[in-house]
């Protein structure tokens, strides 16, 4: 499994949270993130085609891919399966995939929009792992991070999920981010 980020706070928090859980629950996974000056932002074909020859059969995006419709066809005649989660706009038609979670879907039952792609991501664990308070105890720091580096709204979900994550980042609980808050 590939999960496919992005390379701002958001894209980098929601790529973590998602390999960690994978990873957690025995998954192969490989993380991947564009480099912003020579790929761009998104899905590109150049990287999806590497990804297949290392062996790769599901590409999980985060914080992108609801308008990649021409990557998805590339990654569909590879063999390979998609998987995107993102929460930018919907255009008119949604990419083929084998699920698109995204809160700005018509069909989307989720009566709060405002996630950043790291709280789509986390949506996708909490119901992965089918306990959302022990979801909130393992990742509540990085969804604050890519919450509050998105600048999404502080309303609603998020309100609440970065009201928690402040007081797990205040409480020391990852060495990675307490090495950031050092350098900070």
């Amino acid at each position: 499994i590939a999960v496919y980020g992005d390379y701002d706070a958001d894209g980098v928090t929601a790529t973590t949270l998602l390999c960690e859980y994978l990873q957690m629950n025995g998954a192969d996974v490989v993380p991947y993130i564009p480099d912003r000056n020579s790929e761009g932002y998104g899905l590109n074909n150049e990287a999806i085609r590497s990804l297949c020859e290392m062996g790769v059969s599901l590409i999980v995006t985060v914080d992108n891919g609801i308008s990649a419709h021409g990557e998805a066809q590339y990654i569909k005649e590879l063999g390979m399966d998609l998987v995107i989660t993102d929460h930018h706009k919907v255009g008119e038609t949604i990419p083929e995939a084998v699920a698109v979670v995204n809160p700005h879907r018509a069909d989307c039952p989720s009566a709060f929009k405002h996630f950043a792609g790291v709280g789509v991501a986390f949506k996708l664990v909490c119901a992965l792992c089918g306990d959302g308070d022990q979801a909130l105890s393992m990742f509540a720091d990085l969804v604050t991070i890519g919450t509050i580096g998105d600048i999404v709204s502080l309303t609603g979900e998020n309100r609440f999920i970065v009201k928690y994550g402040i007081k797990m980042l205040n409480n020391g609980t990852s060495p990675g981010i307490e090495q950031l808050k050092k350098v900070a």
